[in-house]
């Protein structure tokens, strides 16, 4: 197979969204460097919601994006997690996957501490083929072609190939 067509992992972000600043958010970040051994960086609301307590500016969440070799063991080690079960819809049509994990003691060699507690997490993996950084750098600039971008069969095949996921 050419080299050039071969699916691999772009990025794998973790997100644990908790809703509010102060003790909770910081033990969620505590959390995300205890499984990824990379520190985290906090996300802000973009609005006000006064039915959840929210004003604009606001840290609420944290998330740790992921390349490479970590991306790889990080998601090896979510996907034990859950059983290596992903659903069809799970996956959208530029390829990508995106999860849920409702409780973190669910992955392999985590234990529940009192001083952390109890946090779900998403987790969103971002696939492409070699070639794509003219996508993205700031000289001549070009568009991926249609032929080599990502397509949702792609991603799931390399899914099961890799990791022996199961889709239903």
């Amino acid at each position: 197979m050419n080299p050039m067509e071969q699916v691999e992992i772009a990025k794998a972000t973790i997100n644990i969204g908790v809703g509010e600043a102060g003790e909770k958010l910081s033990r969620a970040e505590k959390l995300l460097t205890n499984i990824t051994n990379q520190k985290p960086i906090r996300t802000y609301s973009k609005v006000t919601n006064p039915e959840f307590g929210i004003r604009r500016g606001q840290p609420i969440a944290c998330k740790v994006t992921l390349r490479d070799e970590k991306a790889f063991d990080a998601v090896k080690l979510v996907l034990d997690g859950i059983g290596n079960n992903l659903k069809s819809s799970q996956f959208d049509q530029q390829g990508n996957v995106s999860f849920g994990i409702e409780e973190h003691i669910e992955i392999p060699g985590m234990r529940y501490d009192p001083d952390i507690g109890i946090f779900g997490m998403n987790v969103s993996i971002t696939f492409e083929k070699p070639g794509h950084r003219i996508k993205r750098r700031k000289i001549q600039q070009k568009k991926i072609p249609l032929k080599h971008q990502v397509n949702s069969e792609e991603t799931i095949e390399f899914m099961q190939e890799k990791f022996q996921v199961k889709i239903k």
